[in-house]
């Protein structure tokens, strides 16, 4: 099979295309022939090594954990699945090795579920990571209500987009940091957008003059301390990138698959209730060039890897 691979940690250079051999189906996995796989932060990390406190990595490592595409076949003890089905999933394995990257992927049973016909194979692999961690964040640790003022750091990014959407379903206030360009396009989703940067406590509580109820952080660093202090009594704080929030009363979450969760947000999406923004599709090859584009930070919406036809 054509996979994206890197023998070594480093950066976009150590990317390698080539000829891998076929993945071996065991007894619990689901044998994907791969149409679609989105590009995440967890990529880099992975290819930087750090992920090292998380997994351990066994070399050449595959790339990539959100994947939409066609089971070729399933391992003798799976029942859900059969070949022909058309799925998308995370693939979190607890060690990084083979990744969705590949024309053929070997997932856990556990971590796929059907893909709707009302999905592209680009907006089902677009959905899984960046989905989950929105809607475990949203409706799992911040637990949103209908009424509630919530702030989204980097609202149009890939977490952030599903994440105003879910908390706006759910009937909350949402206030979302982004930069001035994508602000009337979250304005079109009914967020109140606000400039990232110095005074940026100053600007949400303009919308918001006595703080806010839920905070979801994409982001770290300054955002998360002003954050803290934008919090009403009682409010609740969580943070994808920082686990050192805990240190300030909130919490870190790390998504992980869920088959009930992704069937939900799965169905959202082909309702039309989730919009899912596919921002751009590479080939797979061009699976470097997607990771240091993401990796620069401005990317509104999701990037994808288009492969097979």
């Amino acid at each position: 099979m054509k996979a994206v691979y890197f023998r070594r940690f480093g950066g976009p250079e150590v990317l390698e295309f080539d000829e891998l051999p076929d993945p071996t189906l065991g007894p619990h996995g689901v044998l994907v022939r791969t149409r679609a796989a989105a590009v995440n932060p967890l990529d880099w990390k992975a290819r930087e090594g750090l992920l090292a406190p998380l997994a351990d990595a066994v070399f050449p490592v595959v790339g990539g954990f959100d994947v939409a595409g066609t089971v070729e076949r399933v391992g003798v003890s799976v029942t859900e699945f059969a070949p022909g089905d058309e799925v998308l999933g995370y693939v979190w394995q607890d060690v990084v090795r083979s990744g969705t990257f590949a024309e053929l992927v070997v997932a856990p049973a556990r971590t796929l579920v059907r893909k709707p016909a009302g999905l592209t194979w680009e907006e089902a692999a677009a959905l899984p990571l960046a989905g989950l961690a929105a809607y475990q964040s949203v409706a799992h640790r911040l637990r949103v209500r209908r009424g509630e003022a919530v702030l989204v750091h980097a609202a149009a990014g890939g977490v952030g987009l599903f994440a105003v959407q879910l908390a706006r379903l759910r009937g909350a206030e949402v206030i979302g940091t982004a930069g001035e360009h994508n602000h009337d396009f979250l304005r079109a989703l009914g967020v109140r957008p606000v400039a990232h940067g110095s005074g940026l406590a100053e600007r949400v509580r303009q919308f918001a003059p006595d703080g806010v109820d839920a905070v979801l952080d994409a982001v770290g660093r300054r955002a998360l301390r002003a954050s803290r202090e934008l919090l009403r009594p009682g409010g609740r704080l969580v943070s994808l990138v920082e686990p050192r929030v805990t240190e300030l009363g909130g919490s870190y979450l790390f998504a992980r698959p869920d088959a009930a969760d992704l069937t939900e947000l799965a169905r959202l999406a082909a309702e039309r209730e989730l919009a899912v923004e596919v921002a751009r599709t590479f080939p797979l090859e061009q699976a470097a060039q997607a990771q240091q584009l993401l990796r620069e930070g401005h990317t509104r919406g999701k990037l994808v890897l288009s492969v097979g036809g």
